[in-house]
């Protein structure tokens, strides 16, 4: 045979066995799953147990998808918030005037969903006992009592992170031009075709922090702080994938100030919206 054949020959071979042997060893990934939890302990911010307060009602909703602007691992109870391990930072923007997470660009994740997946080799190696989630956007079903029709499903946009920039909003086939900045608080609500909005009260939604004492948050900023039950740990080593499912509380998490004392939502009658806060955060680790 030609010698530039069989050189050629060997070239082809040995590509093809680089090329089988990085299939059969492919770079492990950091998985992050959202699962929304009915029956997760209800919590207040200091991440104590909490009851609806007299005067209000609540009810807990279908939560459809969620969205979250930054992740951190923290290795102990005394790491403040930036000092962790980073893994996410949502898109931002000062479109609005001031600096606030851009909507339009936001990543969304439903119930046992996968929202992240990153190569593990991008986690700095530790061992890691809470995590941190600044949370932005949850939309879900609640009922609500309307004149004329009784209790319907209504769909509801809760924009919980500390600003939001919106241009429109696609809510159940319905669309909502805001084109401006939001706070955290501010809701959209679409049902039997028809759309409204409005605004929690400042300070109003819970962000439940359990190291409230040791690593306080920004006010507003939603972010939710839980501990795995075990460290967690990342060696640099690992050869498979590592899958955290963050475990949010729902809770009856829709709460509102009641005015006709049957704990429905009934905003016909006055019925203000004052918090749409998840109720707490369990992460686990698997393999």
């Amino acid at each position: 045979m030609n010698p530039g054949r069989i050189l050629l020959l060997l070239s082809f071979i040995i590509c093809c066995s680089c090329s089988e042997d990085q299939d059969d060893n492919p770079q492990p990934n950091l998985i992050i799953k959202f699962n929304f939890d009915t029956n997760q302990i209800r919590l207040d911010n200091l991440g104590q147990p909490a009851t609806i307060p007299n005067g209000n009602a609540a009810q807990t909703p279908l939560i459809k998808r969620m969205s979250a602007n930054y992740i951190e691992f923290a290795p102990t109870a005394t790491t403040l918030l930036g000092q962790g391990e980073v893994i996410y930072e949502g898109a931002e923007t000062n479109e609005g005037g001031d600096i606030a997470i851009d909507f339009q660009q936001s990543i969304f994740a439903g119930d046992d969903e996968i929202f992240l997946s990153m190569p593990l080799s991008q986690v700095e190696a530790g061992t890691y006992k809470w995590v941190r989630v600044s949370l932005a956007y949850q939309e879900g079903d609640i009922q609500v009592l309307a004149d004329n029709t009784g209790e319907v499903t209504g769909r509801l946009a809760s924009f919980v992170g500390y600003n939001n920039y919106i241009t429109d909003l696609d809510l159940n086939e319905s669309t909502i031009t805001v084109n401006d900045d939001k706070l955290q608080g501010f809701w959209a609500f679409e049902a039997l075709g028809f759309t409204t909005q409005g605004q929690a009260p400042e300070g109003a939604t819970t962000v439940p922090n359990p190291l409230f004492a040791t690593s306080p948050v920004p006010q507003g900023s939603c972010i939710i702080t839980g501990q795995f039950s075990n460290a967690f740990t990342v060696t640099g080593n690992e050869n498979q994938d590592i899958t955290i499912t963050l475990s949010f509380s729902i809770n009856d998490s829709f709460e509102w100030i009641e005015v006709n004392n049957d704990g429905k939502y009934e905003p016909s009658a006055g019925e203000q919206v004052v918090d749409m806060g998840l109720r707490g955060l369990i992460p686990s680790v698997s393999n």
